[in-house]
């Protein structure tokens, strides 16, 4: 199972303070699935001003990326520059 990471502080507001979630996927939508059936609104959450890192790799728009049963995925807030 891909294992999730969230930063502390979004943890603590949508999904009880549980900072490392196992998500059963192939490809970053799957994951997004399964995360929103156990935290149901988080999709929409993760869709507003997140970065996605897989694998080590950062994706702006990760919809079609593939996710591996052993991938490690980072969900980082986006920062703005001038």
């Amino acid at each position: 199972m891909a294992l999730v990471i969230l930063q502390s502080d979004f943890a603590r507001r949508y999904t009880g303070g549980q900072t490392q979630i196992e998500v059963n996927a192939s490809d970053y939508r799957s994951l997004v699935a399964g995360l929103e059936r156990r935290y149901p609104g988080l999709a929409e959450q993760l869709s507003l001003g997140m970065a996605v890192a897989i694998d080590g790799e950062i994706f702006q728009t990760p919809l079609l990326e593939a996710v591996g049963p052993d991938s490690e995925v980072h969900f980082l807030p986006v920062i703005g520059g001038g």
